[in-house]
């Protein structure tokens, strides 16, 4: 079941329809992370204090010497 909640969608969404990327909705212990172009099909849901080290290590293997996804 996905959490309900006010979504919005990252600044990096990029141009056009914006769908190049993903949602989160901040709720009080958790947020939500949900596919921008897909919403009804499933979400990630992390507990609050893990989101900023999630998304850390998100950013750090964009730009680390490593193979992408």
């Amino acid at each position: 079941m996905a959490p309900s909640g006010k979504w919005r969608k990252s600044s990096y969404s990029g141009g056009g329809d914006g769908n190049n990327c993903v949602e989160i909705s901040n709720l009080p212990t958790i947020v939500a992370i949900r596919d921008s172009k897909d919403p009804a099909r499933a979400t990630i849901t992390v507990p609050v204090g893990a989101f900023a080290p999630f998304v850390g290590a998100l950013k750090a293997r964009a730009t680390s010497d490593f193979a992408p996804f």
